[in-house]
Formats: structure tokens, C-alpha cells, sequence
């Protein structure tokens, strides 16, 4: 809550779901006007069945949002809650993209070589060439006409910078993509991410998941024993201070909570999807990345790359032959339960 009152006193209206007596609880007398509260005493847990969940539990947090920005009352939704539940909401509600497989998280790395675009991270556990393949056309498209990079290269992440490593999968979409008109890089391996080797990483759910948390975790140990360093003896204090200036300018161009959340591309409004365990600062963040979102027409300009560039569903220029289904194909990955945060600008 604290979050959502810190980005509704910097500007952004707020409309917050979740249990009305809770919420005034937290806030106490310090709401500021711009902040509303929605009663929806009921959460979609971690353990529900995502999909069923989302149709049966109408007057869920999650649910009530989602139908709010499907029905132009808000501009974006914010979700710290279940990825799962997030993700069947908005598709059950806010919908696909004409032509889009399936959504996909992406979420932009402030690294220290420049910003790469991780996706997927976490909506599509198992995937098909196919999606691989359009997840690189819409991470390219959000790095061109979002983030402003000319050309962006994209890379395959994989176990091997050779075109035949990596799953079944990998190797098919490998091929694919080389034969088409993205700046393919070939593929990635793990180290070349933080290093910045390519602008946009393409990966499953799973892995790419599995690769983000991997990263903040070893961000926060880095700067934790860096800072511990510091202080362990005489020597190293005034050392410390004198690049104290310089190592606070790089913890926070990395620190995870800097960038408070991931866009879920893909779909025909804004939806960003954060941890659960998000901090007041995180949500602050997540709010306001959603409110510059909205700002900067991702949703329209990332369609309009995708539209570009024939990766759509049924596209001449780059058909497919397998239409998803209306809802998501199996349970994507699920983070801690928090209330869902409607974003109106």
C-alpha cells in the first residue's frame, strides 16, 4: 500500500484493489486524493488453478482490475500477485493482440554494457519454435520503438554459441530465425547476458525465470559483500568512502527494485507484472514503469513493430501454422500473493 500512496503522491492516479478495512488499515489518515480504494476481499492463490480461477472468481483483485483496463477505465494494471492468476486475467479480460501466439513478460536490464530486454520470464513455462520465434519479433520491436535502439540484435538463449546446441526447440527456432529479417546474433549463453553481448534475450518461461532471479540474487550478494568489504578495516573504510560515489551510482543502475517490474507484451492494453515480495520502493517503480508505458504507447508501438514486421498469427510475410489456444496452455510460473494495483494516469 505504501507503494501505491508514494506513486499517487508523485502524480500517478491509483486505484487499489484488495481487502477495503486492510487497506485503510495500512494507509491510516495519510491517503492522498489521488489514491483510490476498490473492496475485493477475495485473492487468487498461489495453488489455485490459474485459468479456472480467473473465470470462476469474479470479484477477485486480479479480476476486478483486469476487467477495469479491459473496459478503458484505466490505463495499465500492476500485479504483484500470482504471475499465474495476472496472466489469465488480462488474457481472459484484457485479451491478445490480433495474431499474438501467446503474451510474453519482458523485462528491461539496466546493465552496466547498456539496457537488454529479457522475455519470456515467466508466462510460458513450455514453449514451441514458434513462440520462440515471435517472442524475438516482439522483443525487437519493443527495443526499437520503445527503447530507441536503430537495429536491435537479438539473441537465442542456449547452452552453446553453435547453431545445433539447445533443445529441440532451440535448434528449430534458431534456424528459423537466421533465415529471417531480425539482426540475428545466433545464440546466447548465460555469461553473455550481463555483459550486454545483444539487446534482446529470447528464452522459455522457465528458463528465463530461472535466469532473472539468478541475476538479482547475485547482484544483491555482490553489492552485500562489497559493502562488507568496505567496512573491514581502517584501510578499507577510507577506501571505501573515496569510491563510495562511484559504487552507489552502479548499485543502482543494477539494483533489481530500480526497474520494479516487467511488461507483459502481447496483449492489447498495458499490463506489468511484479515480485510478490516487492518492496514499497518496487511497487512505487512498477506504478510508474507502467505509468511511462503508457506515456510511450508500448502497447501501439510494439504492435505496430510486430505488424512490420510479418510475425504475426496468419501473416503473409511470416505465416505459422498453429493458432494457440484462447486461454494459456499450461500454468505459467507463480510468484508470492500480493493485491493487484489498477494504474489510471
Amino acid at each position: 500500500m505504501s507503494g501505491a500512496a508514494a506513486a499517487a503522491r508523485a502524480g500517478t492516479r491509483c486505484v487499489v484493489y484488495g481487502p477495503l478495512a486492510e487497506m485503510e488499515q495500512a494507509l491510516g489518515a495519510e491517503a492522498p486524493g489521488s489514491l483510490e480504494l476498490v473492496d475485493a476481499p477475495f485473492t487468487i492463490a498461489n495453488d489455485d488453478e490459474p485459468a479456472r480461477a480467473a473465470r470462476s472468481m469474479t470479484e477477485a483483485s486480479v479480476v476486478q482490475a483486469a476487467k477495469s483496463v479491459a473496459e478503458a477505465r484505466a490505463d495499465a494494471l500492476v500485479s504483484a500477485g500470482s504471475t499465474g492468476a495476472a496472466l489469465a486475467a488480462s488474457l481472459l479480460h484484457v485479451k491478445r493482440m490480433p495474431g499474438v501466439f501467446r503474451p510474453a513478460i519482458a523485462v528491461p536490464l539496466p546493465l552496466p554494457g547498456g539496457t537488454v530486454v529479457l522475455l519470456d520470464v515467466g508466462a510460458n513455462v513450455e514453449v514451441r519454435a514458434e513462440h520462440l520465434i515471435q517472442f524475438a519479433h516482439m522483443g525487437a520491436a519493443f527495443s526499437e520503438r520503445v527503447l530507441g535502439v536503430p537495429r536491435p540484435r537479438v539473441g537465442l538463449l542456449s547452452v552453446g554459441e553453435e547453431p545445433g546446441k539447445g533443445t529441440a526447440t532451440v535448434v528449430e527456432a534458431h534456424q528459423r530465425l537466421a533465415q529471417g529479417e531480425l539482426e540475428f546474433a545466433g545464440n546466447v549463453e548465460g555469461d553473455d547476458v550481463p555483459q550486454a553481448a545483444v539487446d534482446v534475450v529470447v528464452t522459455d518461461g522457465f528458463t528465463g525465470n530461472v535466469a532473472l532471479k539468478l541475476m538479482e540474487g547475485t547482484s544483491r550478494s555482490l553489492t552485500g559483500a562489497i559493502s562488507q568489504a568496505a567496512r573491514s578495516g581502517p584501510l578499507s573504510a577510507i577506501g571505501g568512502l573515496l569510491l563510495k560515489p562511484k559504487l552507489s551510482k552502479l548499485r543502482d543502475r543494477i539494483d533489481p527494485e530500480r526497474v520494479g517490474g516487467a511488461y507483459l507484451l502481447g496483449l492489447r492494453r498495458l499490463v506489468v507484472i511484479c515480485h510478490g515480495r516487492s518492496s514499497r520502493r518496487a511497487i512505487q517503480n512498477a506504478i510508474e514503469l507502467a505509468a511511462r508505458g503508457v506515456e510511450q504507447q508500448v502497447v501501439d508501438r510494439t504492435a505496430e513493430g510486430l505488424s512490420r514486421s510479418g510475425a504475426l498469427r496468419g501473416s503473409n510475410e511470416q505465416p505459422f501454422a498453429e493458432a494457440s489456444p484462447d486461454g494459456p496452455a499450461e500454468t505459467p510460473s507463480a510468484s508470492a500473493t500480493a493485491d493487484s494495483l489498477e494504474v489510471q494516469q
